[in-house]
């Protein structure tokens, strides 16, 4: 039986839908050309990609790991700060030890390799001496510079003292034999196929010496001048970085310098302006307390101590004249001006804000090159969000440098003190002597009727 055929009708009505549908795909394909997508058919949303979601998840909590740590470092900061210089300089040793272990630790890092395939060669190839002897000239370096350091600012302590006179009478000729030792236990450490790796850990350990201990060093002497020595130059370098990162983001078009792609002219200037202002301000803050800007007698105080001293007349407050015609002219305007305010140290912390906007940043290219050369990211893992303790540091250590050989060259001030008197007298008189002017200090105290101490007389 043959199928029923289509009427004429149905068949009109059929070749009509063709043609309608052939029109519409036209009008399609023309609005796809014009437009450049289908108005009837909605495109389709871009899957997101797994790798995208898990990168974008791990740069948020990067931001936030950083964030934490940095509130963190902070809050750290202030606390030793208000417990005394000797917190403060404890925080400086161990930031020196950090970076001195880091900086060591990329000796023989080879720039083609990842840091997993090289771990493997280089604990192959290390001698089992290196690290004890790295430490080692690492000890003896320290109790060398701040051996110094504590017989210079605690002479009126050293000398009072008869166990601690020898070894402040002797501190240098102790100090040169205990590195002697150092010297001859790497001559005899020496091993034949190690001789090119340990020579150039020799070289290595001692740049780091020279580089981070001695800068160290500087920053110690300047806790002990006076706080503010300390803590006004750092945060002025922490604040250049903070607006140097916020201008570059915000307003950084042209590259600065090619070891630091990043790092945009507009950012460095933006960065300049800002902490000149900031600088002005914080140390005018600081300058009024006496905690802050008088001289370490004793390592026990702390911010909630009386602390008296004769302040540096950097510190004194003075009055500057205006310009005559120009205080007509404010007098016109009812404003009887003819003075101005000003301290010394605003004049200093300028050019100290100068310093740490203009050559400090230097310190961490110089790094960011260090970096490069061995093809890393960061020194070190020792701050979470932040790398190593080096990668925080780099800029400190040029900024202490500076702060010490400027106050030491133009501000400080040498005064005769009992400290100084008792150091002349214990190294330069013979006991017999020292009696002898015993005496004659008593007869001139009888004679000018001062009546001395019991504990004196006893």
């Amino acid at each position: 039986m043959l199928p029923p055929q289509p009427s004429h009708l149905s068949l009109s009505r059929l070749g009509s839908d063709d043609e309608a549908t052939k029109v519409a795909h036209w009008r399609e394909t023309v609005e796809v050309i014009v437009n450049g997508k289908s108005p009837t058919k909605e495109a389709n949303p871009p899957i997101p990609d797994a790798s995208t979601n898990e990168e974008q998840a791990k740069k948020r909590q990067s931001i936030l790991t950083r964030t934490l740590w940095t509130f963190i470092m902070i809050g750290g900061f202030i606390g030793m700060l208000l417990l005394g210089h000797a917190y403060m300089i404890l925080l400086v040793l161990i930031c020196q030890a950090l970076v001195y272990r880091e900086v060591t630790a990329l000796f023989s890092y080879s720039s083609s390799k990842s840091h997993e395939e090289r771990a493997p060669s280089l604990r192959a190839k290390k001698d089992p001496w290196s690290v004890t002897l790295n430490w080692y000239f690492f000890a003896v370096t320290n109790y060398f510079l701040y051996g110094e350091s504590i017989i210079y600012y605690f002479k009126h302590v050293v000398f009072s003292d008869a166990q601690l006179v020898p070894f402040a009478m002797n501190h240098r000729m102790i100090s040169f034999t205990l590195y002697t030792i150092g010297f001859m236990g790497f001559v005899m450490s020496l091993k034949k196929g190690y001789l090119k790796q340990q020579f150039g850990l020799f070289c290595w350990v001692h740049m780091s010496l020279f580089l981070i201990v001695c800068s160290s060093h500087f920053i110690v002497n300047n806790i002990l001048e006076g706080l503010i020595w300390f803590w006004v130059p750092a945060s002025i370098v922490i604040c250049n970085d903070i607006f140097a990162y916020i201008c570059g983001m915000t307003l950084g078009r042209t590259p600065l310098i090619k070891l630091s792609p990043k790092k945009t002219v507009e950012g460095f200037v933006g960065a300049l302006f800002c902490t000149m202002i900031f600088s002005i301000l914080w140390g005018t803050y600081f300058m009024r307390f006496d905690y802050m800007i008088c001289p370490v007698r004793d390592l026990g105080i702390h911010a909630w101590n009386t602390v008296r001293c004769h302040p540096n007349p950097v510190f004194v407050w003075r009055n500057w004249q205006i310009w005559k015609p120009m205080s007509v002219f404010l007098s016109t305007l009812r404003r009887n001006i003819t003075t101005i305010p000003y301290a010394p140290y605003q004049y200093h912390v300028l050019i100290m804000g100068c310093f740490a906007s203009l050559v400090a940043p230097f310190g961490g290219f110089f790094a960011s090159g260090f970096k490069r050369a061995f093809n890393i990211k960061d020194f070190g893992h020792s701050i979470p969000g932040h790398g190593g303790m080096t990668d925080r540091m780099d800029c400190q250590f040029l900024m202490g440098i500076f702060t010490y050989v400027y106050y030491s060259g133009l501000i400080r001030q040498h005064h005769v003190t009992v400290g100084t008197v008792l150091q002349t007298i214990v190294s330069g008189l013979t006991v017999d002597e020292q009696l002898e002017l015993v005496m004659d200090l008593k007869r001139y105290f009888d004679g000018q009727r001062i009546a001395l101490p019991k504990e004196i007389c006893s």
